[in-house]
């Protein structure tokens, strides 16, 4: 209906490409909490939608349990009706916590986990690398698990007196941390920092590649010291090298539940609402990939298209779902490490979007606080990602971990894109290519 609206306004009305482009790159985010300001009246006035999979619970003054878990966003659009008999999970409210918690199932993986033994225990901390750990999630978590007493964080950064200030900040005793640098948009700097980790002489139990740059406004592609376009040279290339290159310390860790952990993102899944808000993620035939994303040779874009700042993080994110459920096919029977991906929630107030327009970081946080009601804080956050990396309740490989407004964890489905296991070969061996490990 809005398309054939659409097709009723006069050509003097029509916006030109490129100020409409620009437009709703600067809009993409409220236009996805306008859909949500939508069904919040909806939930209002109880009425039915069948294009949103609402169903009849609220034809009986109750809103469905798939609705309450996610706020529509977070959980697959096949899932609402599904869920809707099934309100389990509201019965058992839990805070976020890195105690124990019992994993709420939305939907059926076809993860296949070897279990841990029973009674294996270690007296010694943890040890976990985390990227991006200076600040917004990244921090929350390293001071998440720091409180515990049960873990040494290694806190992997770009900039490395910013990370020593946060950490002091955030109240990190000197015994649980380490700052060590470490630049995601240079290969050789990831080499380096694997092989200063392995020289520390410390065990690896735990992965954590959090990560990420967000050009949402860029008109034109900015490139790593290598020469990729930097959101999928940094979000996915660098993590894919760093996690390959530390794979065999995972192997030989003797940690009761040893992991690797890829942060995802809701807005590279296509079968929600929010990873429907233009442009989608779609990394086609990647014949930009297969070109080296250098803009010269080929795009810089990785399904060969034209250059999109906010199309490229979706794009690297989905990239990061893909790479792993990569690693679990090839690695978990075989070495018992969990791999897992998750979405900790829309954090309004991270630093990652700096790059925004002004307008946007400043109405941002209090819209989706006040409006949608799906705010989630950075602590909070924190935790939820804490669980993935501790929890004995959570170590099912080859999941993509999401949580209820009662914050209770759950397995959530992938897009056909994100859970194509024919394409996450290709953007495995890809990536090998552009790495240099094949």
């Amino acid at each position: 209906m809005a398309l054939q609206a659409a097709a009723l306004v006069p050509s003097a009305f029509s916006i030109p490409k490129e100020v409409s482009s620009a437009f709703f790159s600067h809009l993409e985010f409220f236009s996805f909490f306008f859909l949500r300001f939508l069904v919040f009246l909806i939930k209002c006035a109880r009425r039915v939608d069948p294009l949103l999979g609402i169903g009849c619970g609220f034809l009986q003054g109750k809103a469905s349990a798939s609705f309450k878990e996610s706020g529509l966003f977070g959980v697959s659009l096949s899932d609402y009706v599904k869920a809707d008999f099934s309100s389990s999970a509201l019965r058992n409210k839990r805070k976020p916590s890195v105690g124990a918690i019992r994993a709420q199932t939305a939907a059926t993986t076809p993860a296949i986990t070897r279990a841990t033994p029973e009674g294996k225990k270690t007296l010694r901390k943890g040890t976990v690398v985390i990227t991006g750990a200076s600040s917004g999630l990244g921090l929350a978590t390293a001071k998440a698990l720091a409180e515990t007493g049960k873990w040494h964080i290694i806190m992997a950064c770009r900039d490395f007196l910013k990370a020593e200030r946060a950490a002091k900040s955030a109240g990190l005793s000197k015994e649980n941390y380490t700052v060590m640098h470490l630049d995601l948009a240079s290969l050789d700097s990831v080499r380096q920092f694997v092989d200063n980790f392995k020289r520390t002489g410390r065990p690896l139990d735990v992965l954590v590649c959090n990560a990420a740059v967000y050009f949402p406004t860029a008109k034109e592609p900015t490139f790593t010291a290598d020469g990729f376009e930097l959101s999928v040279g940094t979000n996915h290339l660098g993590h894919f090298l760093l996690a390959r290159l530390l794979l065999d310390d995972l192997k030989q860790s003797d940690y009761p539940s040893k992991r690797l952990i890829i942060v995802g993102s809701i807005t590279g899944n296509t079968n929600t609402l929010a990873g429907n808000v233009p442009p989608k993620a779609n990394l086609g035939d990647l014949r930009g990939m297969a070109g080296g994303l250098n803009g010269l040779n080929s795009s810089a874009m990785i399904d060969g298209g034209a250059f999109d700042g906010a199309k490229a993080y979706k794009d690297s994110k989905v990239c990061n779902m893909l790479t792993m459920q990569e690693f679990h096919r090839r690695y978990h029977e075989d070495t018992g490490i969990t791999f897992a991906s998750l979405y900790p929630g829309c954090i309004a107030t991270t630093g990652l979007f700096r790059e925004h327009i002004p307008l946007f970081r400043l109405l941002f946080p209090p819209f989706q606080k006040f409006i949608t009601k799906g705010f989630v804080s950075e602590e909070e956050s924190g935790k939820r990602l804490a669980q993935v990396v501790s929890e004995p309740s959570l170590t099912k490989s080859g999941v993509y971990w999401s949580w209820n407004k009662d914050s209770a964890s759950f397995e959530n489905q992938l897009s056909q894109e994100a859970s194509d296991a024919d394409k996450a070969r290709k953007v495995w061996e890809l990536s090998e290519k552009l790495v240099g490990l094949a």
